[in-house]
């Protein structure tokens, strides 16, 4: 049996969630605080003994940063790695609402084949992209999804059976 390892991380604070600003597309890096959320995120997956066959990110700066420090901290940098804006932040202008519709086309088409081949999937994306596949994973209605807070920097690992719904979830909130 293969494993089908999914681990989901929203990227660490970036300079813009510290200003409480929405941050959609535009592009600020991790705050000082935000690098260690994901060192330590890195450092948590290690602890659990977690490696990964692939990794999906945004094209933003803040999940690319994040996912490069974790992959550092487990070890694996150079980790083949897909850059698509289907996981990008919501774009709070003309593109508003279209999020869910980007991202759960791309994680049936591209991400979840090869979680459920067995391959060991890291995503590091955005609050709401990530929203997007907890509720299908986690069979949530759009009101059980509103209320979920996602922690930066905090993974959360799901196992999936062989149909994708999921066996085991860890979340490794602090």
């Amino acid at each position: 049996m293969s494993d089908r390892l999914l681990v989901l991380v929203r990227h660490g604070q970036s300079e813009w969630n510290l200003k409480n600003l929405f941050t959609g597309w535009k592009d600020p890096d991790l705050t000082e605080q935000g690098i260690a959320e994901a060192r330590e995120a890195g450092r948590k997956l290690k602890a659990q003994g977690l490696t990964f066959d692939v990794a999906f990110t945004s094209v933003l700066t803040r999940a690319q940063h994040t996912l490069d420090l974790m992959l550092a901290e487990i070890g694996q940098t150079g980790l083949p790695t897909t850059k698509d804006l289907a996981l990008n932040e919501r774009d709070y202008g003309d593109l508003s609402g279209l999020n869910k519709a980007r991202t759960l086309p791309y994680y049936v088409q591209e991400i979840l084949p090869g979680v459920l081949r067995g391959q060991r999937t890291l995503v590091a994306a955005h609050g709401n992209s990530l929203r997007a596949l907890i509720m299908v994973l986690e069979k949530l209605t759009p009101e059980q999804i509103l209320k979920r807070e996602l922690a930066t920097g905090a993974p959360v690992i799901y196992r999936l059976n062989a149909d994708s719904t999921v066996a085991t979830k860890v979340d490794l909130a602090a």
